[in-house]
């Protein structure tokens, strides 16, 4: 599966409100995740922290996307009451699975 299809997958996974159980099957052994605000060293970290403080109310619409051989770049408009920002993902991929998330955005555009 090409690295584009696994982010959109994700994508399609995460921001559908459901359990944040279904992102296991894209999450490699090795997963890592860093933002502005949260940083996980494994999928399990990522996905207890998912379950305990769900997202809610959220949207995107997407801007950009662009990939090579082992990654995906999402530029997208995250949307939620009161919240309109840009944000962009960028997903490795290893052996069709996301083995790390790059999340970059301007956190003060969250009130933080």
């Amino acid at each position: 599966m090409r690295p584009l299809e696994i982010a959109e997958n994700y994508m399609t996974a995460f921001f559908s409100g459901g359990d944040p159980e279904v992102l296991r099957d894209l999450l490699s052994d090795t997963f890592t995740f860093r933002g502005p605000l949260y940083r996980f060293d494994s999928a399990e970290e990522y996905i207890i922290a998912l379950k305990a403080d769900p997202p809610e109310d959220f949207e995107y619409k997407m801007i950009r996307f662009y990939e090579d051989e082992s990654s995906a770049c999402l530029v997208y408009q995250f949307i939620k009451p009161g919240v309109s920002t840009t944000m962009t993902q960028v997903f490795e991929v290893d052996k069709d699975k996301i083995s790390k998330i790059l999340l970059v955005f301007d956190s003060k555009s969250l009130g933080m």
